[in-house]
């Protein structure tokens, strides 16, 4: 069944569990935060990425991805000039059905998506290959740049394993999409594993290259 969201269309890749810190400073998205904490909790908005256009402006998004991740607002301070700023945590994936005329904001009609492990077998393989490959994918990076990471502790569980690699990994936003996308744990992790040994190529060869952003680590439910 369709539902109907207030959406905010972001160059990036939002994935359930990964923590997302927002400046909201427009006016269109200042009115969306203040309509949500008029609303009983979970206060939640849908992020989708942008395939072509840009954030800002009335007539900046042309183009949006099929698959996002509502967020969830767990923190949110009003400031003194009227932005606010926010942490959210991403919550569920959707997929876009239709958008709504954007006064004053973009609404959406989507579909929530289930979050499974898929296979159960295959994703319960998967888990110490993907591990082992994101340890050595790090530990690539640290001898490439000359620097020390401090190696995080992974967790068992394929869902949340499939979805921290894959917002942890430095790759073009296009692969980040895919594994939003990808249809259950077992399929996400095996394309975490597939991206993970291109990128250890890759490091191997190429002169320099970005660290993961490991701020954006999954978030307790609990």
């Amino acid at each position: 069944m369709s539902t109907r969201i207030p959406l905010f269309p972001l160059g990036t890749v939002l994935f359930p569990g990964l923590v997302l810190p927002l400046n909201i400073f427009e006016d269109r998205y200042r009115q969306l935060v203040r309509d949500l904490l008029d609303k009983p909790e979970p206060r939640e908005f849908g992020v989708i990425a942008i395939r072509h256009g840009r954030e800002t402006g009335v007539d900046g998004v042309s183009d949006l991805y099929e698959v996002g991740c509502t967020a969830e607002i767990r923190q949110v301070a009003e400031l003194d000039d009227g932005r606010y700023t926010l942490v959210t945590v991403g919550a569920r994936r959707f997929r876009l059905k239709g958008l709504t005329d954007p006064a004053p904001y973009l609404e959406a009609d989507v579909d929530l998506l289930e979050d499974d492990a898929g296979d159960e077998a295959a994703a319960a393989l998967a888990v110490k290959p993907v591990q082992k490959a994101f340890l050595q994918y790090l530990s690539a990076l640290a001898d490439h740049r000359g620097a020390t990471f401090e190696l995080p502790e992974l967790p068992d569980e394929p869902v949340l394993l499939s979805y921290l690699v894959a917002a942890a990994i430095v790759v073009d936003m296009s692969d980040k999409q895919r594994l939003l996308a990808a249809p259950d744990a077992a399929q996400r992790l095996a394309a975490d594993r597939e991206l993970l040994s291109r990128e250890i190529r890759m490091l191997r060869t190429l002169p320099t290259t970005p660290a993961p952003d490991l701020r954006y680590a999954p978030y307790s439910p609990n």
